[in-house]
């Protein structure tokens, strides 16, 4: 019996004098053409070596599925998921030497580029990442997991950049054409849980990474109780360039204050806040790669 294909006409179908194997030839060059065009994420830690030198070969496998590695820590805290990455591996052991925190949360994840571009970053796109991460107003607005309260809230109500420590004079966020291998900037953030502060934000940035941390230049109080202390904080977020992804690695840690049950309180609303800048990232990398889409 002849093969027939079915054929759409306005709003019934008639059955066409054309064989399905004569279609299909006639579309294949098409598709061969369509198909060659379509990027290809390698999904094996094999074809990332990248990658894999960064964080191994068993997690290159856990994050190319997709899934985020946490791990938190409330004494003696030693980093577990910190990249092979000479420079993000000193700066986290210089914090934990200087603070000596009470609590130690490490998120580790991977930004999937664009397919068209899906490989080593350009200094277009790394200047655009740049100037996304200065964007700190851009935080105002961005929610968290309340553990204690069970609902999404607000993390920051308010962040602007500010002149300098004392939180005064706000300033437009930052714009570099060429990002500047270290940078200090000043923000003022209103923060639900912890009060209105000002941080001190060091950014690093080299050809393979950007890096940028925070640091709290006041204490800050939950409601009316110290939580922690002056420059008791710190913050990093790593980012690290893997061929078809970014490597995000974020890490907080500080030393709460000595009341009972406050140190296991801050580390578990750490680790919630941790995420959140986690995501509030992804979108900042959205911006950058949309801004400079081949």
């Amino acid at each position: 019996m002849k093969s027939m294909c079915k054929m759409k006409t306005g709003k019934a179908f008639r059955q066409a004098p054309v064989s399905c194997l004569t279609m299909f030839l006639m579309f294949l060059p098409a598709l061969l053409l369509s198909a060659a065009f379509q990027p290809v994420f390698a999904q094996t830690p094999e074809q990332q070596p990248v990658l894999v030198g960064l964080v191994g070969a068993e997690r290159a496998a856990v994050l190319i599925r997709g899934d985020t590695l946490s791990s938190l820590q409330n004494k003696d805290p030693r980093p577990v998921l910190v990249p092979s990455n000479d420079f993000v591996k000193n700066m986290g052991n210089e914090m934990i030497l200087s603070l000596k925190p009470s609590f130690f949360v490490e998120n580790l994840s991977l930004y999937r580029k664009p397919p068209a571009q899906a490989r080593s970053w350009t200094d277009a796109e790394r200047t655009a990442l740049y100037n996304e991460s200065l964007a700190l107003s851009s935080l105002a607005g961005i929610q968290y997991y309340s553990a204690s309260r069970k609902a999404m809230r607000t993390f920051y109500e308010t962040s602007v950049v500010v002149s300098g420590s004392d939180g005064k004079n706000p300033l437009p966020d930052p714009v570099y054409t060429v990002p500047p291998s270290q940078l200090v900037v000043y923000a003022r953030q209103k923060d639900l849980s912890f009060g209105d502060n000002v941080y001190r934000y060091n950014y690093h940035a080299q050809s393979n990474s950007l890096v940028f941390i925070q640091e709290n230049l006041t204490s800050m109080n939950y409601g009316i109780i110290p939580a922690v202390g002056k420059n008791k904080l710190r913050s990093m977020v790593a980012v690290l360039d893997a061929g078809e992804y970014l490597l995000i690695y974020v890490v907080s840690m500080a030393k709460a204050a000595s009341l009972p049950g406050m140190g296991e309180r801050v580390g578990s609303s750490f680790s919630t806040r941790a995420e959140a800048i986690l995501k509030w990232f992804r979108g900042q990398a959205d911006n950058a790669f949309a801004k400079t889409k081949p």
